[in-house]
């Protein structure tokens, strides 16, 4: 396999149209999720349609060794990765209080311990290589507390200040680490999250222009992508460091409240 990429949470959403994009370069690519059925169904319209070598690893990153199973699995077939793209990812909407312990905490093991561990575990040989790049998916809600996803955001938060952490400390090698940070995408995320039904998702961008987003910024090695937002998010975004962080929390509650 050549110019390979790994990409997890690839069977929807915004991970599915990453594995595209890389496809139609001639990439071939490992691509790691939940469910069989999905995967294999685009492992075969790659392959047919690109011409490519497509791996499939099926495995949920919410269970602990998950991480360390995948990095296994590619390290039998001594196949190079690339670029490693942390695309999985979930989030829930309630009060932290009443939501379901179990939840919260596979969205942690998802979103960071998965995420963090993966990129420890590529990340070396990488460095001795001196080339690779790191794409991971953080959210806008990295930006500032959210309430009623207090969670989500919390997690989104750690995703885009430890990528750029690791960029720096990867100044003086032509290793790279992008951090990607969506607005409200139209994927499966609004559904099974609850957020569909909150004034924040009234107006979506589609999965295919964030991965395309995505895609470029990590070529070019940038630090941060952001994608996806309407004027008046831009406008909040902006205004976020001149706002009292009650008024701010306000703000956030009462777009995120199921209407």
């Amino acid at each position: 396999m050549k110019n390979v990429a790994l990409i997890t949470g690839a069977s929807s959403g915004i991970g599915k149209e990453l594995a595209y994009i890389h496809a139609k370069t001639a990439g071939d690519l490992v691509l790691v999720a939940r469910s069989k059925d999905k995967l294999e169904t685009l492992k075969t319209d790659l392959e047919s349609n690109y011409g490519v070598q497509v791996m499939c690893i099926i495995k949920d990153l919410t269970h602990s060794n998950a991480a360390k199973e995948v990095y296994d699995e590619v390290e039998q077939t001594q196949v190079k990765i690339d670029y490693l793209i942390n695309n999985a990812g979930f989030g829930g909407h309630g009060k932290f209080h009443e939501r379901p312990w179990e939840k919260d905490l596979a969205m942690i093991n998802l979103n960071i311990t998965a995420l963090t561990a993966l990129t420890r575990l590529f990340l070396p040989e990488m460095v001795k290589r001196n080339s690779g790049k790191i794409l991971n998916v953080s959210s806008t809600a990295s930006f500032m507390p959210g309430p009623l996803q207090a969670v989500y955001f919390a997690t989104k938060a750690y995703v885009t200040y430890f990528s750029n952490a690791l960029a720096e400390e990867l100044h003086d090698t032509q290793v790279t680490v992008t951090n990607l940070m969506p607005g409200a995408t139209a994927t499966e995320f609004a559904k099974t999250s609850g957020m569909d039904k909150t004034s924040l998702f009234e107006k979506t961008v589609t999965a295919s222009s964030v991965a395309e987003d995505g895609y470029r910024g990590m070529l070019e090695g940038k630090l941060d992508v952001i994608s996806g937002l309407t004027p008046s998010q831009k406008l909040m975004m902006k205004m976020i460091p001149f706002t009292p962080k009650r008024v701010l929390l306000k703000q956030v509650r009462q777009m995120q409240e199921i209407r």
